[in-house]
């Protein structure tokens, strides 16, 4: 996993309410071995045609946006079923951070698990964010985990609340696996001690 510190990308505008998993990634991909670029099928029913060909008039096909690698979204982002691969297609496809006023409660935690950022404003925070990248096409926001802002094209500043502990994993490109591993030696003495104290009993 990608560490995350600070990101200064490309903003893609995503202006609607209660975004699903299934819009963000059609159910007929859910049979994907992990191994597949979930990329390839992010937003697949509004990005391309029927016959496969890109729709032009979807943001994500229009010049400006192609490099985007943070959304501003409205509220309820990633709503919908609990699928996991909502939170591959955005990370395959580049995306490291979503910003909304609110999420879906699973999509949130399986976002910062796979390391992608979801970050929570004030509605109109996200409003003024969306009205700028819309008006300037290809405008920057900057995202840094360490002091916890977003930086907007205006140079306002906002601050974000994060938890402690996804906070150090993604600053350190860690998953709970990798986190459990660096424990490993402290686990081993537990353990030792354990089976010590057994035998004594």
């Amino acid at each position: 996993m990608e560490a995350f510190k600070r990101l200064d990308a490309v903003a893609l505008p995503v202006p609607r309410s209660n975004v699903d998993t299934d819009q963000v990634v059609p159910a007929r991909y859910l049979q994907k071995p992990r191994t597949d670029d979930f990329g390839a099928y992010l937003f697949s029913n509004m990005r391309f045609n029927k016959d496969g060909s890109e729709n032009p008039d979807f943001v994500l096909n229009q010049a400006p946006y192609r490099e985007s690698r943070i959304v501003v979204a409205q509220r309820n982002f990633g709503c919908g079923s609990s699928r996991e691969h909502a939170v591959w297609a955005l990370y395959d496809y580049g995306i490291r951070a979503v910003i909304a006023p609110s999420f879906g409660d699973i999509f949130f935690s399986n976002s910062l698990k796979n390391g992608l950022l979801p970050i929570v404003l004030p509605d109109t925070t996200v409003a003024s964010l969306l009205q700028a990248i819309q008006e300037q096409p290809g405008a920057r926001i900057v995202v840094d985990l360490e002091s916890q802002t977003v930086k907007a094209p205006d140079g306002a500043i906002h601050s974000f609340e994060i938890d402690a502990f996804p906070k150090q994993c993604l600053l350190e490109g860690m998953d709970e696996l990798d986190y459990t591993l660096t424990l490993s030696d402290r686990i081993a003495d537990f353990e030792r001690r354990h089976d010590a104290s057994v035998a004594q009993g």
